[in-house]
């Protein structure tokens, strides 16, 4: 890792068997209730067109003449941030007659980041309104999916904190009131206090880039210094939420609280668990409530590590409810007795395995595991990463599993109409 300036880091990644260099530049900022909405917007106006590149042709035609490249900027969260990632992928000029196209894309986006379509402290019109269009156009779109619905909501209902409870890419309401100032307000925010971390995948050099991306005029700025990692307090209540729409299938979603396992010997054994639970086809939840029961069209569990957070999904006959929660309740009993065969576990870890060696295969999977641990700020290398998903046993998972509470169900079912 190299220091360009205070809260601004640039991490190499040297892989000789790629032809492509992958660039990620990821901003990050402490997680608010009002920042994901305004953050989701501007990456989509952001991603559009800058002073120089006033439409999206002039980008589309930048991208071509760098034999193809692909840009984008997109938003995630993880455990208490918010991020902005901007991502770049272009052939390696080592392969190419000409030369200098790896000068020229860090350019591109040292244009597009630094010289955005702002006239009078305001973002070019058109644009901005179009993109607030469509985004408006596509958060309607997940919220009339009603398997991303049921989730979006059982979140809601789960977290007590505001900001953990709105999706990465912001909620429709407040994305109806937000100006044009407002987002010029959060670019600045962004460019000049966001912790920025610059990771690039392929064969180049340190000096080559730290030379490259030294030209970007970053600002100094101080790192937030707050847990990355978001776990709430224990409730001895289960919240429950139920709705009726005009659905054919019933969802019903449970929201699980777990043992803290981003910064521990504990992942191994949580994301294990997390298999055999409902991660995959051998799965209990998949095995005994789809197919055996068939009580379901889909269940499922996941595992969001960062927030001690698990989940639970199904599409069901709603008449079945109460049979379906019970099902699902007798199967994390199961775990918690140990319930695990030899074969179980053997097909969770191969699965598992399988997963991890895939994502090492491309630059994008390489830069997540990194980026993964930079921001938890641990290190392990790929065999060591085996070495301690080998060494999970049966009583391991059940320990873990007898810490797993239900804490939240949220039901939607359908209308019944009568003749």
């Amino acid at each position: 890792m190299k220091t360009l300036t205070s809260g601004v880091y640039l991490h190499l990644l040297p892989e000789k068997k790629y032809k492509t260099i992958r660039i990620n530049i990821r901003f990050s900022q402490v997680l608010r209730e009002d920042n994901s909405t305004l953050r989701t917007l501007l990456a989509s106006v952001l991603e559009t067109n800058a002073k120089n590149y006033p439409t999206q042709r002039h980008v589309s035609q930048v991208l071509a003449d760098l034999y193809g490249a692909s840009f984008g900027i997109n938003v995630g969260k993880k455990g208490t941030r918010h991020i902005v990632t901007v991502s770049m992928n272009l052939v390696n000029d080592k392969f190419l007659t000409e030369k200098n196209i790896t000068q020229k894309a860090i350019s591109f986006l040292k244009e597009m980041l630094f010289a955005p379509n702002i006239t009078n402290d305001l973002f070019h019109e058109e644009t901005f309104l179009r993109e607030k269009e469509n985004l408006l156009s596509y958060l309607k779109s997940v919220y009339e999916d009603k398997q991303t619905y049921s989730s979006l909501e059982l979140q809601k209902l789960y977290f007590k904190d505001p900001a953990q409870g709105i999706p990465s890419f912001g909620l429709k309401k407040q994305l109806e009131k937000v100006t044009n100032a407002q987002l010029v307000e959060a670019y600045t925010e962004m460019i000049e206090e966001d912790k920025v971390d610059i990771l690039v995948v392929g064969d180049v050099t340190e000096e080559e880039m730290v030379s490259l991306f030294s030209e970007f005029p970053f600002k100094e700025r101080e790192e937030a210094i707050e847990k990355v990692t978001y776990q709430q307090e224990f409730s001895p209540v289960i919240r429950e939420k139920q709705e009726r729409q005009e659905i054919s299938q019933a969802k019903l979603n449970l929201a699980y609280r777990v043992k803290s396992s981003s910064v521990s010997e504990d992942y191994f054994t949580a994301v294990i668990f997390n298999g055999l639970f409902g991660g995959f086809p051998h799965s209990k939840l998949f095995l005994n409530v789809r197919e055996k029961e068939s009580l379901a069209y889909y269940a499922s569990s996941s595992l969001d590590t960062f927030r001690s957070y698990l989940s639970v999904q199904t599409g069901i006959e709603g008449k079945n409810r109460d049979h379906v929660l019970h099902l699902i309740t007798e199967q994390l009993e199961s775990l918690q007795r140990g319930e695990i065969s030899d074969l179980e576990l053997l097909q969770t870890k191969a699965n598992l395995k399988n997963q991890f060696l895939m994502t090492q295969d491309s630059p994008q999977g390489q830069m997540e595991l990194y980026f993964r641990q930079v921001f938890l700020n641990e290190c392990i290398t790929e065999e060591m990463w085996l070495e301690k998903l080998e060494a999970v046993t049966v009583e391991d998972v059940s320990q873990y599993a007898k810490d797993v509470r239900l804490e939240s169900i949220y039901f939607l079912e359908g209308v019944t109409h009568e003749n």
